[in-house]
């Protein structure tokens, strides 16, 4: 399918777009010729159901060629972050969405094995194969009430710090007694690590969405630990927080230590009925117990399922 025209309800969307971005700050606004480049793709992406300069080149009629298209978008001044959360307020007015939970993850996106002109391609662990592969780790945030991403960063190893790791690895095999080796070289604030790229996707949300209630802020186990928890419930204001720790984790009951694992082996919970996906019921054995976490140093409502 071809076209030489965009759609009215695609050229209404950048309108509406451009209106919301001078909400945000009436600086901020989109010139006649971006509008016109984003009218194009936006149509070149429905049609093609892909991102491609060379497919849109294919079916726009000669309204553009690669070359233009793929310059627009190196090099035109469009604020991106901006135009991001103004596209994300106007899915919010449209659907009437005013709470939702925020859910942080990180993908790992596999690349050629050199990419020299892709930002932040570094060596990625395979947790499918235990191997290694060259490619992108993108830390995300999402508004579950639509599954609507709010938020992304590239996440990127500091260089030092990775050599460091390989020297340190290297004289662990030979041997050399902790005392001895290198210490781990100073954090660099030019590589935040994934936690402290979640903490500035949950400002950002909070900072151009203030209207939406957030009721829980839910992350995996890498995020399970007392520096994300606390920073983040600064962010909405002591919001449950909702993550897992490991099996090994040490808590009190009864002021007697032991780990998570041997505590819901000596109290296993009651059964019930679950209801999952698809209607399907099915039997789960629940556990829960408000438990003093030794590494968070405060208690926490703990779950097994």
């Amino acid at each position: 399918m071809i076209f030489n025209s965009t759609l009215p309800f695609i050229s209404e969307f950048v309108e509406n777009l451009n209106q919301s971005m001078k909400e945000i700050n009436p600086k901020y606004k989109l010139s006649k010729s971006q509008c016109i480049w984003l009218n194009f793709c936006l149509m070149g992406i429905l049609l093609s159901n892909q991102i491609c300069w060379t497919r849109f080149e294919q079916i726009g009629l000669g309204g553009y060629k690669l070359s233009a298209l793929s310059w627009m978008f190196r090099h035109s001044k469009i604020l991106w972050p901006i135009l991001l959360h103004a596209s994300i307020t106007l899915v919010l007015k449209r659907y009437g969405i005013n709470t939702g939970e925020l859910v942080g993850d990180d993908s790992d996106r596999q690349r050629a094995k050199i990419t020299k002109r892709i930002f932040a391609a570094h060596k990625v662990f395979d947790k499918k194969t235990g191997g290694y592969f060259n490619g992108q780790t993108i830390v995300l945030l999402y508004l579950v009430t639509v599954s609507l991403p709010v938020g992304f960063r590239f996440y990127q190893p500091d260089p030092v710090v990775v050599e460091w790791k390989k020297y340190d690895d290297k004289q662990k095999k030979q041997g050399i007694k902790k005392s001895e080796r290198p210490s781990k070289p100073e954090a660099n604030p030019a590589y935040p690590n994934k936690l402290g790229l979640m903490i500035e996707l949950l400002q950002e949300f909070k900072f151009y969405h203030p209207q939406i209630l957030v009721k829980a802020i839910l992350a995996d186990a890498l995020y399970g630990n007392i520096v994300f928890m606390k920073q983040a419930t600064k962010v909405f204001n002591n919001v449950q927080i909702i993550s897992q720790l490991s099996k090994v984790q040490k808590v009190l009951f009864r002021n007697r230590e032991m780990s998570l694992v041997e505590y819901f082996t000596r109290y296993p919970g009651i059964e019930i009925r679950l209801p999952i996906r698809g209607g399907k019921e099915v039997m789960a054995t629940l556990g829960s117990a408000r438990l003093w976490v030794k590494a968070h140093g405060q208690k926490r409502c703990c779950t097994q399922v």
